[in-house]
């Protein structure tokens, strides 16, 4: 397909895909995108969800997973779940690009710190509960949506395991990061300084984090520099929790936008000045414009929309 027909199809979608193809691939002046946007909220993927909202501020009747849903029964088999309830809905909202104010005069965040607490420990929602990626995604909503979540990106830093990273099996005594919760983290502490500046604390833990992912150049163990496993390589979308090589650079892509440092360059760290003690850098890095970037969630929502 020539460029220019693969752009006019990419177009000619809903406006959750159609404002990130116009800012991060025709290069459209921002009136234009964002104008598209604003769509997100009352035109299809976007509009269809908050439709869907719950008087108490919950999808589906639940925080994690939807009300009733019998976790250790048939329904729960082999790990699956429908991505209907609370969490996976203010993930794709965000990630689609629906304005926090349409949240903001829902009374969104107002409504869930009443009613909404974790299927796991019956914990207030936006205090969060054991599990690292749900905990992020806690932290990424509620910096989206103006929730104080300081206390919870404490945890991230009392919880980082010994080799820079996270694992969600922490509570099970697990002591090795994991690929997957160590970038679901590094993503809800990134939306955390984004939108309030960050910490010294969050900014460092960010930093080993990354560390331990570009340390195993994002696909390889580094006991034995052998692929991690074939997920590395499975592209597609919505990614909802697993880790790929293309969900790592896209993190590092929106990383360095908002750090002012380049992309890396092979495993490097991208500059001296973003780098932790003792990484290794790229040397003569330049700040990197604050501009849209490759913009790598498009290739991922095309991947979705192929299969579909």
């Amino acid at each position: 397909m020539a460029r220019g027909a693969l752009e006019g199809w990419l177009s000619d979608s809903d406006p959750a895909l159609r404002w990130q193809v116009e800012r991060d691939l025709l290069g459209a002046p921002p009136q234009v995108w964002q104008r598209t946007r604003a769509r997100t909220a009352t035109e299809g993927f976007g509009a269809a969800l908050l439709v869907a909202q719950d008087a108490d501020g919950q999808w589906d009747g639940g925080s994690f997973f939807p009300a009733g849903y019998d976790v250790d029964g048939d329904e729960g088999s082999g790990g699956g779940q429908p991505w209907t309830a609370t969490t996976w809905t203010l993930n794709m909202l965000r990630e689609w690009g629906v304005h926090a104010s349409v949240l903001r005069e829902r009374r969104t965040a107002e409504l869930l710190a009443e009613h909404s607490r974790w299927d796991y420990d019956g914990s207030p929602y936006w205090s969060g509960e054991v599990d690292c990626c749900i905990n992020a995604w806690t932290v990424a909503n509620g910096a989206w949506l103006g929730v104080k979540v300081d206390a919870l990106v404490d945890w991230f830093l009392e919880h980082q395991l010994p080799d820079g990273g996270w694992n969600c099996d922490w509570v099970d005594g697990s002591r090795r990061s994991s690929f997957h919760s160590t970038l679901n983290s590094l993503k809800g502490l990134l939306a955390y300084d984004v939108a309030t500046g960050g910490t010294a604390g969050s900014r460092a833990a960010r930093r080993r984090g990354e560390q331990y992912l570009l340390e195993r150049r994002l696909l390889r163990r580094l006991s034995t520099n052998e692929t991690v496993a074939q997920w590395v390589y499975d592209f597609y979308y919505p990614i909802r929790w697993s880790y790929s090589a293309l969900n790592a650079c896209e993190y590092f892509r929106a990383a360095a936008r908002h750090d002012g440092c380049p992309p890396i360059l092979g495993w490097l760290m991208p500059s001296p000045s973003c780098a932790p003690p003792g990484a290794r850098t790229a040397p003569g890095c330049k700040p990197v414009a604050n501009q849209g970037g490759c913009g790598l969630k498009w290739m991922l929502a095309l991947a979705s929309r192929r299969s579909g």
